[in-house]
């Protein structure tokens, strides 16, 4: 039977609109009103089951969409250490060596967090457990997430994660059966 995974990034925050690791900030007033616009806009077909990661960006975005709100902490954003709640021109500025370590060896953590390849290895678990309980899924999930699930996908190496890019309240669809996937990226929700 073929599993169906529908992966929405959340609305505007106030981490995205400063590009800063997000440390648990909220939506804008922006984003909370797309997201309510954008509640009527979801898959016709009703999920069997939801989740969004345990943030609150993503929590408040299912909420404001009309789903019920299911943490799922294989679904959190990448953990960043101490450069949670700081953004990346701040740190760039303290710690460039440690930037440019991180944006181009999947393997590297000078955050004190997981790597990125830590992140993939995780998100492509979880995608393995979703498609182990075939039916429709339909998950609010971190930017980060959208785009490991991406890579898992397409069979990609962590090194390509910085390539994908994950527009605010946009839709990533994945189907398949046996460990392969199809996918379908950034359609928008909601009026535009």
């Amino acid at each position: 039977m073929t599993s169906r995974v529908t992966l929405i990034s959340p609305a505007r925050s106030e981490a995205s609109d400063e590009f800063r690791f997000d440390s648990g900030s909220g939506l804008t007033a922006a984003g909370l009103q797309s997201a309510s616009a954008a509640a009527g806009t979801l898959p016709a077909a009703p999920p069997v089951r939801h989740f969004a990661s345990p943030v609150r960006r993503c929590e408040q975005t299912a909420g404001a969409l009309g789903l019920p709100v299911v943490p799922a902490p294989q679904a959190a954003g990448c953990a960043m250490g101490r450069w949670r709640g700081r953004t990346l021109d701040e740190v760039t500025a303290a710690e460039p060596e440690g930037v440019g370590r991180w944006l181009s060896d999947p393997g590297s953590a000078p955050h004190g967090g997981e790597s990125v390849r830590e992140l993939c290895a995780r998100v492509e678990e979880w995608l393995t457990e979703l498609a182990a309980r075939p039916g429709r899924v339909l998950a609010v999930v971190e930017p980060d997430v959208v785009r490991a699930a991406v890579l898992c996908a397409l069979g990609a190496p962590a090194q390509g994660l910085w390539r994908v890019d994950v527009e605010p309240l946009t839709a990533t669809e994945f189907s398949g059966r046996a460990g392969r996937w199809n996918v379908r990226t950034g359609t928008p929700l909601g009026p535009r």
